[in-house]
């Protein structure tokens, strides 16, 4: 019975030292809540590039239309 005991608890330690040597470099952040933070903060950037995009789209398209009036009027 004690070698049995004995066994287990060694088998035991042996997991969870594994288990802790795996998970070292884990990030603790995650574990807090701070995942979904981020994970939320990812729509917001992605909108923002977005939006940003857009305005250089327009503004780059409303310089060309201003050339090419300009070009018509010179002409």
């Amino acid at each position: 019975m004690t070698k049995l005991l004995a066994t287990l608890i060694a088998s035991f330690f042996a997991v969870s030292t594994a288990f802790a040597a795996s998970h070292t470099g884990a990030p603790m952040a995650a574990a807090a809540g701070a995942a979904p933070a981020a994970a939320a903060s990812a729509p917001k950037a992605e909108a923002k590039a977005e939006k940003k995009a857009a305005k250089k789209h327009v503004k780059k398209s409303a310089k060309k239309s201003k050339k090419a009036v300009k070009e018509e009027a010179k002409s």
